[in-house]
C-alpha cells in the first residue's frame, strides 16, 4: 500500500462514535459494532459513545447532529442501511448533514471491496462526508465491509502519523471558514 507511517510524528488518539443502523438487532447482536468498537480500541482510539438506531432518516439524523454538536467526539462510524432496499436510508440521513462530502471514501471502499465480492460491491452505498467539524463514515452493516474498511482506508486516515497526509492532521482546520 502507498503511504508510511512516520514514526517521527506521534499519534493522537481520537474520540470514535459508532452508529448502527438497524431494524432487529440489539446491543448483544451487534456483531458488526463490536467489531468496530475492537478495531477502533486496538488502533488506540477511544470509543466516545455507542448506539443502536432503527433505520429511519429521522432518527439517525438527530443521533448524527447530536453527536456532530458534542465536542467530545471527532469522528462517527456508521454501520448498516447503506444498501438499495427501501429501509436503506443512512446515505440519505447522512448527505443531509454533511458540510462537505467526501466522495472518494465510498469510491475506494467500493474498489477494494470488488476483490472479495465482486460487482456486489455496486449495493453499496458506503459515504463519508465533514460536518461540524466532525468526520462521518457510513459502512454497510456487515462485520467483514466494517472490516475492510477500518484496515484498508480508516485506520490510515485516523493516524496523525500516517503520510503523506491523513484526516487527523486536518482536523484544526475544518472549521476555518467559520473564524
Amino acid at each position: 500500500m502507498p503511504g508510511r507511517i512516520d514514526q517521527n510524528r506521534p499519534f493522537l488518539p481520537v474520540n470514535i462514535a459508532i452508529l448502527t443502523v438497524s431494524d432487529t438487532r440489539d446491543a448483544s447482536q451487534d456483531r458488526s459494532g463490536d467489531t468496530l468498537a475492537d478495531l477502533v480500541t486496538s488502533a488506540g482510539h477511544r470509543v466516545a459513545a455507542r448506539k443502536i438506531v432503527r433505520d429511519e432518516q429521522e432518527i439517525i439524523v438527530a443521533q448524527l447532529r447530536a453527536w456532530i454538536a458534542d465536542p467530545e467526539i471527532d469522528v462517527v462510524i456508521s454501520t448498516g442501511g447503506t444498501g438499495v432496499t427501501g429501509r436503506d436510508v443512512t446515505p440519505e440521513a447522512f448527505h443531509s448533514v454533511y458540510d462537505k462530502e467526501i466522495a472518494g471514501f465510498g469510491e475506494l471502499f467500493r474498489w477494494q471491496s470488488y476483490d472479495k465480492i465482486g460487482t456486489s460491491t455496486i449495493q453499496s452505498r458506503a459515504t463519508a462526508g465533514v460536518a461540524g467539524g466532525t468526520y462521518l463514515f457510513a459502512l454497510p452493516g456487515s462485520p467483514s465491509a466494517c472490516r475492510d474498511a477500518w484496515e484498508g482506508i480508516l485506520i490510515h486516515q485516523l493516524d496523525n502519523r500516517f503520510r503523506p497526509c491523513n484526516f487527523v492532521e486536518l482536523m484544526p482546520r475544518l472549521q476555518e471558514h467559520l473564524k
